[in-house]
């Protein structure tokens, strides 16, 4: 109020207040849901050994997320002295917040379906292998990109350049490598981390084609087939 918003109402205030809020006992609620049933089904002796060392896992990682949110929170919170910038978190710990939450999710989905499906049992050709190594390496490409957004989110990166494909009038900006050290501006240059962002984009939804274009060449499974559709469709519409 004092730095930004000089205008606010109360009423106005208390939408933004209400969001956090919602979040913040949304994460709670979620927290309880992987907990309390862990315990009951541990208790009752449902979980093998090496499920238990997964729901420990997963609860560890649901604790961490919530960590992570108070820290990141507490960022945008500490008066810097002599600043006059507008207050916001870090996006450093922005960036870790979603990468966790990410993580959590992939991890919780992926034990899921692993319990509900079972596994294919395919020859395991050299294309199949070939497939499986390009699956995982779209993967952390589409997380290194995710990860990005949030450094663009943390920065307001996307206020800097609103054309495309050029930025402004250029392919490549001037202020790309402003800031010393050069490595300072992959993180903290708003101009460069839009221009990661927008390289990233564009490279994760290449290669979500190119592994749909390589898994049409392969004899596979129904539910692996539709996944690899579904992928393409989720990538044009992102």
């Amino acid at each position: 109020f004092n730095s930004l918003n000089h205008d606010m109402t109360l009423t106005e205030f208390k939408f933004i207040w209400y969001m956090e809020y919602s979040h913040r006992m949304w994460g709670r609620v979620v927290g309880l849901a992987y907990i309390l049933p862990a315990a009951y089904f541990w208790r009752k002796g449902w979980l093998s050994r090496p499920m238990k060392g997964c729901v420990l896992a997963l609860c560890g990682l649901v604790c961490f997320q919530g960590l992570l949110g108070w820290y990141m929170v507490k960022s945008g919170l500490e008066e810097k002295p002599d600043s006059y910038d507008i207050p916001r978190v870090s996006q450093y710990r922005l960036a870790a917040h979603l990468g966790s939450a990410l993580v959590l999710y992939s991890a919780s989905l992926w034990t899921g379906l692993s319990l509900l499906l079972p596994r294919h049992k395919l020859p395991e050709t050299h294309q199949l292998l070939r497939l499986r190594q390009f699956a995982h390496g779209t993967t952390a490409l589409i997380f290194l990109t995710a990860l990005s957004g949030a450094f663009v989110a943390g920065l307001d990166a996307g206020l800097v350049y609103n054309s495309f494909p050029k930025m402004g009038e250029r392919w490549i900006p001037d202020d790309l490598l402003a800031f010393s050290p050069v490595l300072r501006n992959i993180f903290e240059n708003p101009t460069t981390v839009q221009f990661d962002h927008r390289i990233l984009g564009i490279t994760s939804f290449t290669a979500v084609t190119a592994l749909y274009l390589f898994s049409r060449k392969i004899p596979l499974p129904r539910r692996t087939r539709m996944a690899v559709t579904s992928l393409l469709a989720v990538a044009c519409m992102q």
